[in-house]
């Protein structure tokens, strides 16, 4: 039975770990194959390559859009590369041969940036196209790196591993990512070997272009229904818990033993990704369950997800939430009545490619939830100048997620516990699907709601 596994950045910076406690530790039978391994960089690495992906602390890529020196800024990048291999050389790494490797891959990649720099400054061509291959290049950069340490670090270990890169540096074939993927593993025998693949895929629609930061776990998913998985495995540094043992207590929180692809969703949506959404949905649609487990905790069996899994007691099993959200609302006395208001600030939201995260709506008010990271003035003033009064607020999100929540008092309790701890509710929202309810809070209160909710509702 073939399994397909997801390596996590922070996991892939303690891989000797992850040598012993998955590949050789979890070896079924003694026997290491009919195994799929799909590596992310090491931590921080495509953070340096474009930009951070929580602080938005710019990275080479961005000295290639202003068109600074990325040339030292790669260079300077290979120097911490090569810091990261001096650190796995106890474990079975060969310097030599894990440096020449990345030095060779840096070097092609300042070529292939010097000739679009070159393309770019013609003034012929598209510049936002080339700033994307741009993109596209770098990213690939930390996820070959890390495969290809990951391999040499076993096949030192006299285990048949294959480094599967599927980063397409060496062809100028035109291969969409599933025909990459397909054409890959078509050759390659999991009965006799672990390939270990890089969780960035070239392919002629772009992978950074359609899924961003979300890339690796698009891969893992394409390569579990290409090779038609059992299951498929996201091994990362935590449990996907109750809530998260950082603001309630490692004693207050629990891993949750199963769960369905619509709280997947839900999670995502608010940032708390079990996996990417567009990832989970081929999963989903194939009828391939995930499995999330912990790196350091092996012999737990971790989160299981599948469609159709539905809780048996009525209860909420998981509290999440963020605190880098704005609120933004519009007023106007014109809405009431109006048919089409709600489009036309909609179709607005979406000029400035704006994915909400709760919306919710009365006479004359809409209140939308988006993102920190996309606040930007032009927005601001062109709300200003269409409606009435627009308010923009610093808030926090917190919700209260179930496969079976729907049940008579599940809000009122959820509700109360904000109210016992004198946290007010700006804006609430729950669909009729109930797995789901949804409190905008003031932002200083958000550690104080995760806390109370977690209490009320999972630990009652």
């Amino acid at each position: 039975m073939l399994t397909v596994h997801k390596i996590g950045g922070t996991s892939m910076s303690k891989f000797n770990e992850v040598i012993e406690n998955i590949i050789i530790g979890q070896a079924r039978d003694g026997n290491y194959y009919n195994r799929i391994f799909v590596v992310s960089a090491y931590s921080d690495v495509t953070n340096w390559l474009l930009e951070h992906k929580k602080t938005g602390k710019p990275g080479v890529y961005d000295l290639f859009v202003k068109n600074a020196n990325y040339s030292e800024a790669l260079a300077s990048l290979l120097d911490k590369l090569i810091k990261i291999n001096r650190k796995f050389e106890p474990y079975g790494l060969n310097q030599e041969t894990a440096n020449n490797f990345i030095s060779q891959r840096i070097e092609q990649s300042r070529n292939y940036l010097n000739n679009l720099a070159e393309v770019l400054a013609s003034g012929y061509v598209d510049k936002k196209n080339i700033l994307l291959a741009a993109r596209e290049i770098l990213a690939s950069i930390g996820e070959a790196h890390s495969a290809f340490n990951a391999a040499e670090m076993l096949q030192n270990r006299g285990i048949n591993a294959h480094f599967t890169d599927l980063c397409g540096f060496h062809d100028s074939e035109f291969l969409s990512i599933d025909e990459r993927i397909h054409k890959t593993f078509s050759d390659i025998d999991t009965s006799n070997t672990i390939p270990i693949a890089t969780g960035y895929t070239k392919g002629t629609e772009g992978i950074m272009r359609e899924f961003d930061r979300g890339y690796s776990e698009v891969t893992f998913s394409k390569i579990a229904v290409e090779t038609k998985a059992a299951e498929a495995v996201i091994h990362k540094e935590y449990h996907l818990s109750s809530a998260d043992p950082l603001l309630v207590g490692v004693e207050n929180s629990q891993p949750v033993g199963q769960t369905n692809y619509n709280v997947a969703d839900q999670l995502a949506d608010i940032g708390m990704e079990a996996i990417h959404p567009k990832a989970a949905k081929p999963l989903e649609l194939s009828g391939i369950n995930i499995r999330i487990k912990n790196t350091f905790e092996p012999e737990h069996p971790g989160t299981l997800i599948t469609r159709d899994y539905r809780g048996r007691e009525s209860k909420v099993e998981i509290i999440s939430g963020t605190d880098r959200v704005i609120a933004v609302e519009i007023h106007d006395p014109l809405m009431v009545g109006q048919v089409g208001f709600d489009l036309h600030f909609m179709q607005l939201v979406e000029n400035y490619g704006i994915s909400y995260i709760l919306k919710a709506t009365n006479a004359n008010c809409i209140t939308m939830v988006i993102w920190e990271k996309d606040h930007n003035k032009e927005l601001k003033k062109e709300l200003e100048d269409r409606y009435y009064e627009v308010t923009f607020k610093e808030v926090a999100l917190v919700c209260a997620l179930g496969t079976n929540i729907a049940k008579p008092g599940a809000l009122a309790s959820a509700t109360r516990a904000l109210y016992d701890e004198k946290i007010n509710i700006e804006a609430v929202s729950q669909s009729l699907k109930q797995i789901n309810m949804q409190f905008v809070i003031n932002r200083q209160d958000y550690k104080k709601a995760i806390i109370a909710l977690n209490n009320a509702l999972c630990l009652s």
